[in-house]
């Protein structure tokens, strides 16, 4: 199972979608708030209990500041998958990539672009199809339609060409 957490409400609609992708791909997942800095009880128990509770990957998302996916790392031995989100308070995002981003040495995270929660979600299926044959097969699938999606769209510039249509009147 994969942990989707975040430090506020205000974090869902970024984290929903690691949430949807992972549903696609049929990987179970848990989703819920915890907050670095309001509820710190709250984050370590969470994440000092992961393994006990049968996770194995975290996808932690947090703004400003973002210390959630960090902290998190610094006490569970499970991949951390950390997402920046640009909140009300950030300074265009950055804030968040750099607090995620600039991890010290021991203490990983993985981390995706600004506000990537659906390669997150990509990401921790990635790591759980280590463990389950049927979701790297979904994975596999879910490959192809990417492939197919641009092969379709190879064929309609080929067939319509580059420029745009002109409207007569």
């Amino acid at each position: 199972m994969i942990g989707i957490i975040m430090g506020s409400q205000s974090d869902l609609k970024v984290m929903t979608e690691a949430a949807q992708v992972l549903k696609e791909l049929e990987v179970p997942f848990e989703i819920t708030i915890v907050s670095a800095h309001r509820t710190p009880q709250r984050m370590f128990e969470y994440a000092e209990t992961a393994v006990a509770r049968g996770l194995k990957t975290i996808v932690a998302g947090a703004g400003g500041a973002a210390h959630l996916p960090g902290m998190v790392a610094s006490v569970t031995t499970l991949p951390v998958i950390g997402v920046p989100i640009k909140s009300s308070n950030s300074i265009d995002g950055w804030d968040s990539v750099l607090s995620i981003l600039q991890m010290p040495a021991g203490v990983p995270v993985a981390t995706v672009a600004l506000n990537g929660g659906r390669n997150a979600g990509i990401l921790a299926a990635q790591i759980y199809a280590t463990f389950r044959p049927e979701v790297a097969s979904n994975l596999v699938k879910f490959k192809a339609a990417l492939r197919d999606k641009v092969l379709e769209a190879v064929a309609e510039l080929d067939q319509q060409g580059w420029e745009p249509k002109k409207i007569g009147f």
